[in-house]
């Protein structure tokens, strides 16, 4: 059952919409049937794939993943890119540890001072986009060698290393491990605490998106921004906070680092920008913006965790898997691509 023309007379707004419409006009469509053809080619091909510890290890790479994909989709939805979200994940951890390091602080302290200078740095990115009018692959690309020299250059002169100093014997160390780095059991399982990270900020974000007039102010400056700025949206305020936001999951994420390892190297997280725009776009995000969801982002990254893991589960050589990535990146896209065609034949 289609939509049927509305004869004279009729609003076109109280016209029943047939529920297969509606499923073709999700963005998320097309990395469902990826997800699920991934889970079913590893679960033929790998026989350990589906033990209850594997799917835990599967998770626990897709959450890692995820928590910066969700709000680099929001980012990509409002019609930006930010390529020095892979480094900022480090330079959130080396600021938390260097500074409580430095300070013989309790190390909550290093964690609040990372977080109120990541969002500093989201903030950053933000008002020199708005301000310069210069594209976000520009000003991100300058923030991205900016920070990659500043990690190594700052941990050089304070520890002497490209790595930070111990600080597990710090005091608030295990609270704060307990919170970012911990892990819980469910039905025997053990699972690491980042899963419910993910889960919260898809969930946090799905409901900006989808019940919030911050949500349609997003989807319009990503659709037509020059519209969007006619009819009022806050488009300047609106850019600064979706690179908040992406600040923000990188502190979570920085954080689980140094805590998970107690230790940091300055030159992580080169590269990982790349993974969270292909989780995204693999997710149903358009590079084009205004088109996209929390949730697809979500199921990008768990598509990403069941092949990184599915591999290694069955055995074959790690060396390929950015072969599968692409190749998943390309299907996706063109997956995309047709169901958006599909949904607009039929309006």
């Amino acid at each position: 059952m289609t939509t049927t023309t509305p004869e004279p007379g009729v609003d076109e707004r109280v016209l029943r919409t047939s529920p297969w419409k509606k499923l073709l006009g999700r963005p998320e469509l097309g990395s469902v049937v990826g997800a699920v053809a991934v889970f079913v080619f590893f679960a033929i091909f790998a026989d350990s794939f589906l033990r209850a510890t594997s799917l835990a290890t599967v998770l626990y790479a897709a959450s890692t993943l995820g928590i910066m994909a969700v709000p680099v989709a929001l980012l990509m939805i409002g019609g930006e890119f930010d390529l020095s979200a892979g480094v900022l994940v480090t330079s959130s951890a080396l600021i938390s540890s260097m500074f409580s390091y430095q300070m013989t602080a309790n190390t909550w302290v290093g964690v609040l001072v990372s977080l109120l200078v990541t969002l500093a740095i989201g903030v950053f990115n933000g008002v020199m986009l708005t301000r310069t009018r210069l594209p976000s692959f520009i000003i991100t690309l300058g923030t991205f060698l900016m920070l990659t020299g500043m990690n190594l250059g700052f941990t050089k002169l304070i520890s002497g290393t490209v790595s930070t100093k111990s600080i597990s014997d710090m005091e608030g160390f295990s609270s704060a491990k307990s919170v970012f780095a911990s892990t819980f059991t469910l039905g025997g399982v053990d699972f690491k605490i980042t899963i419910l990270w993910w889960l919260a900020l898809i969930l946090v974000a799905t409901w900006i998106l989808l019940r919030t007039r911050a949500g349609n102010w997003i989807f319009a400056v990503g659709g037509d921004l020059d519209a969007a700025r006619a009819v009022g949206v806050p488009v300047n305020k609106t850019k600064i906070g979706l690179y908040m936001g992406v600040a923000f999951g990188a502190w979570i994420s920085g954080q689980h680092l140094l805590f998970s390892y107690d230790v940091v190297q300055s030159g992580e997280g080169v590269g990982n920008e790349l993974i969270y725009i292909v989780a995204a776009v693999i997710g149903g995000c358009l590079i084009t913006g205004g088109y996209g969801s929390a949730a697809g982002a979500a199921i990008g990254a768990l598509i990403f965790g069941m092949t990184s893991k599915g591999i290694v589960f069955a055995e074959w050589n790690s060396d390929w898997f950015k072969f599968f990535l692409g190749a998943m990146l390309l299907l996706a896209t063109l997956l995309n691509h047709w169901v958006r065609k599909r949904a607009e034949a039929i309006k």
